[in-house]
């Protein structure tokens, strides 16, 4: 049945599957010095440059981590840090992931200055208003290359002319969806995750440019270049290596397989009565279709689709615990009734038209049923102020 939420989790690729098997029962730690050793630390290596070649970097700008959180928390909290004498003010835009928002908010309670960049009503950054927060001890700025929540894409290269400071960029979910090209992003880090482009989950990495100098966060060995402390996840370095070097062969085809199928379902939710798109109508990412749905709410929506087999999301799965409304739709500007009612619908590599057919087939009536449930709608409906 139609699983459309890749935003959240992605499947892992059978070719990937099949590299990390070989190497779950290989006992060589990468920092030993014997033939096993030399082996594993040759996998690593290996991967490294298959995951530099993806984004247009040197393999020894790649820092492997734990998975996206990881690495954020160590772009923010680690550039700011070991910086610390140049400034204490650092910007995030409004609508980042919750890891880099907590990153921010664990830097002000240690006397840092943060302030955040304000979005249009589509979730673009304002460059008047970003340029005009920054100062000459801001050392850091952080903004998300694409969000997931509401599939808006940034202009890198717009803000990079802007910013004068260190530039931290988020790609999480753009990377394998559009190009991520570090040299033309201009970005000093770039923060990457192997699940989002069907890789093992609990594997990311931080691209720290040359020069760009971090403090770890967690210490240990020295591993990763001293960026990371603790034994390397071999096969699962293997497995992000695997994917990478596939969605470089395959991403530009997939897009546009998957933006014919994005664009279909966007058109047939908004024939649904009193249904609004999240996001850029344009720059959005090719997998997603985010929209709200007036006078419901999104768990009602979600529990119901689920009895017909279909998988979405509300959200982000990392703030699905909170029952606040999510920030990213209270940035652009949405109502809390607003944002309690959107859905997020992602495509991904095994999504098919079929798929996208039997969503529009039995959404409308579970949207039809739930509004008839719900004192709002029954009073617009019946002309009521």
């Amino acid at each position: 049945m139609p699983y459309l939420d890749y935003v959240a989790g992605s499947p892992v690729d059978d070719r990937v599957v099949e590299e990390m098997m070989k190497y779950f029962s290989h006992p060589g730690n990468p920092s030993s010095v014997h033939s096993l050793g030399l082996e594993a630390r040759n996998v690593v290596e290996e991967a490294r440059n298959k995951v530099s070649g993806l984004i247009n970097a040197d393999s020894s700008e790649i820092v492997f981590t734990s998975g996206a959180t990881e690495a954020n928390n160590l772009a923010i909290i680690g550039y700011a840090m070991r910086n610390r004498r140049k400034g204490n003010h650092i910007v995030v835009s409004a609508i980042e992931h919750i890891s880099v928002i907590n990153s921010a908010k664990f830097l002000m309670k240690n006397g840092f200055e943060v302030d955040y960049a304000p979005v249009d009503r589509f979730g673009k950054v304002r460059l008047d208003e970003l340029e005009s927060l920054l100062r000459d001890d801001t050392i850091l700025v952080s903004v998300q290359h694409a969000n997931p929540e509401i599939g808006t894409v940034q202009e890198i290269r717009e803000i990079r002319e802007v910013v004068k400071a260190a530039l931290h960029v988020d790609a999480t979910a753009s990377l394998g969806k559009i190009e991520v090209d570090v040299e033309k992003m201009g970005a000093d880090m770039v923060t990457i995750s192997s699940n989002d482009i069907y890789g093992p989950r609990g594997v990311g990495a931080l691209y720290l440019r040359k020069g760009v100098r971090v403090n770890p966060i967690i210490l240990g060995g020295g591993q990763e270049s001293g960026m990371r402390g603790g034994t390397e996840n071999v096969p699962g370095i293997a497995g992000f290596g695997k994917a990478a070097e596939i969605t470089k062969k395959e991403w530009r085809k997939e897009s546009e397989r998957l933006k014919e199928m994005r664009d279909r379902l966007i058109d047939g939710l908004l024939e649904i009565e009193e249904t609004f798109l999240n996001g850029h109508p344009e720059d959005r990412l090719p997998n997603n279709a985010s929209v709200r749905f007036s006078y419901i709410e999104g768990e009602s929506i979600l529990l119901s689709m689920d009895m017909e087999g279909i998988q979405a999301s509300t959200g982000s799965a990392c703030t699905s615990k909170t029952l606040q409304p999510s920030h990213v739709l209270m940035a652009i500007g949405l109502k809390h009734e607003e944002a309690h009612g959107s859905v997020v619908f992602s495509l991904g590599r095994w999504s098919r038209m079929e798929d996208v057919n039997y969503v529009l087939e039995k959404l409308p009536p579970i949207i039809e049923r739930l509004r008839m449930m719900s004192p709002l709608y029954m009073k617009k409906k019946s002309g009521g102020d």
